[in-house]
Order: C-alpha cells, then sequence, then structure tokens
C-alpha cells in the first residue's frame, strides 16, 4: 500500500556498503521517468552515479556538506533545461520524490540533498561544482541528489498520531 511506503519513508544517511543491484536501479530510473511534468514537457534529466571516487566529489558539493554521500554506493542527480519549462523545479522535485518513494518500495533508503540555491563556497554555488564534476551542459540546473542504498539504520516510521493535522483545512482556511 502506497501510504504505508509513505510513512515509512525516513531520511536515511547512513548505508550499508553493499552495491544498488542494477535491476533496481533501472526500476528507480522508470519510476522517475514515469513522473508526472507540467504539459509533459518532462524537462528533467537524470545522472546515476555509482563510481565512488565521483561520489566522494559530490559530498563536497555545499557547505555545510553532505558528507554522508561518500558512504552512499548510489546517487541520482536530478536535473532539468530550465529553457523548456518554467516549472522545472517543480517538475524535477515531483520526479526526485518519484525516485524515493520508490527507493523505500524496494528496501532502499534515500536522502534528498538539496542543491539548486545552495552554495560550495562563497564564491561559487553548489550546482555550479557538480555539473564542472559530471559536466553537465550549461543549459541544466541542478536541483537535487539523492543519495540511495540498503540503509545501516533503522527509523522508525512516522505515526498518525503525531502529524499535524491542523494543518489540514477544509474548503477554506
Amino acid at each position: 500500500m502506497l501510504f504505508h511506503t509513505i510513512k515509512s519513508r525516513r531520511s536515511i544517511r547512513r548505508f550499508k556498503n553493499q552495491e544498488v543491484e542494477k535491476e533496481k536501479l533501472d526500476i528507480l530510473l522508470k519510476s522517475a521517468l514515469l513522473s508526472p511534468s507540467s504539459r509533459a514537457i518532462r524537462p528533467w534529466q537524470f545522472i546515476a552515479v555509482t563510481d565512488l571516487e565521483l561520489l566522494k566529489q559530490l559530498s563536497l558539493c555545499r557547505e555545510p556538506g553532505p558528507k554522508f554521500l561518500a558512504d552512499a554506493p548510489l546517487a541520482i542527480v536530478v536535473i532539468a533545461d530550465r529553457a523548456l519549462s518554467d516549472v522545472w523545479v517543480e517538475d524535477a522535485s515531483i520526479a526526485a520524490a518519484f525516485i524515493q518513494l520508490t527507493a523505500q518500495d524496494l528496501g532502499l533508503g534515500s536522502c534528498w540533498i538539496q542543491v539548486r540555491e545552495r552554495f560550495h563556497t562563497e564564491q561559487e554555488k553548489a550546482e555550479e561544482f557538480i555539473s564542472k564534476i559530471l559536466e553537465i551542459p550549461e543549459q541544466y540546473s541542478v536541483e537535487c541528489i539523492l543519495a540511495i542504498g540498503y540503509p545501516a539504520e533503522d527509523k522508525k516510521p512516522y505515526k498518525e498520531s503525531e502529524l499535524q493535522y491542523q494543518k489540514i483545512h477544509y474548503n477554506k482556511f
């Protein structure tokens, strides 16, 4: 049941030293390609990174840094062609969420690493740093990196009794 997957999905920052199987990687990427986008423009593209040296470099993309990425067996960098759509941020974010939910369903853990509007140094944006490393063409913007792997930490599912129901409104605020 999808609701169970949503409830149990937590941000995982510690991963087992175990690679993600090609079959599971393929499912993750297909789920991204199946995500909805405004007017079906699909401005997003995805870079699957399994090279350990690249993962180490990407873990230095911003301050404070996502150091845990260096120990993940897989990262999926979510990018989009900003010239194709004025809502590329939303489209890329939806695709990233689909990947995370699929990862959870496959028994994998994930953590969203925000890139857009974050900085590597005071002079260089995180997305510029990443674009150099991964040779991303200039017309693409980096929304996020998803660290993915088999969880090496156990986090309990969210409790429905602790949800912020006061943030739900019907018909009017």
